[in-house]
C-alpha cells in the first residue's frame, strides 16, 4: 500500500491543495483511495463532499493525530491531508505510519522561517533516519525561474531536502477544488502543462513503496 503524508507547519501552504490532486491522480488511474484528513478545518474532506459520484471514487476518512488507525481492507493509496502546526509526537506518529512525505512551501521568507524547524524535526525521526519513510518538497504557486525560487532552492539545500518540482500560481486549482475535482479529473488539453510540472512527483511517489499501518 501505497502512503503518502501531506505536511507544513505554516497554513496556507498548499497542503490540501497538494493531497486533494494527489487522490485525484490515484482514483483516475482506478486505484482504491483514501483521503485521510488530520485538519481540524477538514479542507480535504469538504472538498471530498463537493465530488460528484460518477467520478472515480475518493474515500473519506476522518483521522485524528496521533492515534492507531488502520485504513479499510483493500485500500492500495493513502493520503494524509495534516493540520498546521503538526509537531513532537503527533507529527511522530503520522510519520511513523507512511513511505513518502511531501512538504509543500512557497518561496517567502516567511514560509522558509516556519519550515526550518520543521524540517530539522523531520530529519531526526527514526523512520526517516533508517529509510523507511522519505521526505522531498515541492515549490507552491511559484515560478522557478524567478529570485524567490532560486533563494528558496538555496535555503532548502542547506537542509539537503530535496524539491521535486514547482507548481504554477494558475486559477485552474481554484476553479476544480470548488467542484470537488482535481486537475486529473479535468481534460488534457487544458491541464497538460500543469500534469508536466507534477510529473517528477509521481515519478517520485511512483513504484511499490510499502506503506506500516498494517503493522500498527
Amino acid at each position: 500500500m501505497q502512503s503518502v503524508l501531506v505536511a507544513n507547519p505554516k497554513g496556507g501552504s498548499g497542503k490540501s491543495t497538494l493531497a486533494t490532486n494527489l487522490a485525484g491522480y490515484y482514483a483516475a488511474r482506478g486505484k482504491r483511495v483514501m483521503l485521510g484528513d488530520v485538519d481540524r478545518q477538514q479542507s480535504s474532506l469538504g472538498w471530498l463532499a463537493q465530488r460528484d459520484a460518477a467520478l472515480p471514487s475518493i474515500a473519506g476518512w476522518e483521522v485524528k493525530a496521533g492515534e492507531a488507525a488502520r485504513p479499510p481492507k483493500g485500500t492500495e493509496v493513502v493520503v494524509l491531508d495534516s493540520a498546521a502546526g503538526l509537531h513532537g509526537k503527533k507529527l511522530a506518529a503520522l510519520v511513523s505510519r507512511v513511505s513518502r512525505i511531501l512538504v509543500p512551501i512557497q518561496p517567502s521568507p516567511f514560509d522558509m522561517w516556519a519550515s526550518e524547524a520543521f524540517f530539522e524535526q523531520l530529519l531526526e525521526e527514526k523512520a526517516i533516519r533508517k529509510n523507511k519513510a522519505f521526505m522531498a518538497v515541492v515549490g507552491m504557486r511559484v515560478d522557478p525561474r524567478t529570485r524567490s525560487a532560486r533563494e528558496l532552492e538555496k535555503f532548502l539545500a542547506n537542509h539537503d531536502v530535496p524539491v521535486l518540482t514547482w507548481l504554477r500560481d494558475t486559477q485552474l486549482y481554484v476553479q476544480a477544488a470548488s467542484s470537488g475535482l482535481s486537475l486529473f479529473d479535468l481534460p488534457p488539453s487544458r491541464t497538460q502543462r500543469d500534469r508536466d510540472a507534477w510529473q517528477p512527483v509521481l515519478n517520485w511517489l511512483g513504484g511499490d513503496a510499502d506503506g506500516s499501518w498494517c503493522d500498527k
